[in-house]
């Protein structure tokens, strides 16, 4: 089996789950596990199946002008889109803004169902993992903070698999 690691999920006001693919964009989100409701990081990993499943049937999260007819028709899109898509800026170990973007996930409706049911292939407390990171970090040793990231690499794509998504 085939599966995505070290995605991170989180759940929103607004009812989506996020899969956050991206260790050091979630330590932002969650601020290194520190903030109110978020002092527990969980890793979780999905089938790649899953995550293709949601790419495919996913909506970029705004409007953009050239990709999409109109503002209207992007609206109708992401009502019934069961995934949205939006792309946040990178994060370096000082958890600022890098120049590249991280893809991350929204799911609702029935893709939060698959990902509840069917998706999921493990989960695994990352919390002391976080916190041993951002503490070596924080006392300057970075290039150690570096050496006890989880392995990340970009997600092989087809050419155009992502031309709904990209703008």
């Amino acid at each position: 089996m085939s599966a995505v690691r070290g995605s991170n999920a989180e759940v929103c006001e607004h009812g989506l789950t996020w899969i956050k693919p991206s260790f050091l964009w979630m330590m932002y989100r969650c601020g290194w596990g520190s903030k109110a409701g978020q002092e527990t990081v969980l890793a979780v990993e999905i089938s790649r199946a899953g995550f293709e499943w949601a790419l495919e049937h996913a909506c970029l999260s705004h409007y953009e002008r050239g990709l999409h007819a109109d503002r209207a028709t992007w609206k109708r899109q992401l009502k019934r889109a069961p995934a949205r898509v939006q792309w946040d800026p990178e994060r370096d170990l000082h958890l600022r803004p890098l120049d590249h973007r991280s893809l991350q996930l929204g799911l609702a409706g029935e893709a939060a169902r698959l990902y509840a049911d069917e998706w999921t292939v493990s989960i695994t407390d990352i919390t002391s993992l976080a916190r041993t990171i951002h503490a070596h970090v924080q006392d300057g040793h970075l290039e150690t903070a570096r050496q006890l990231l989880p392995n990340e690499c970009p997600y092989p794509v087809a050419e155009g698999d992502l031309a709904h998504l990209r703008h």
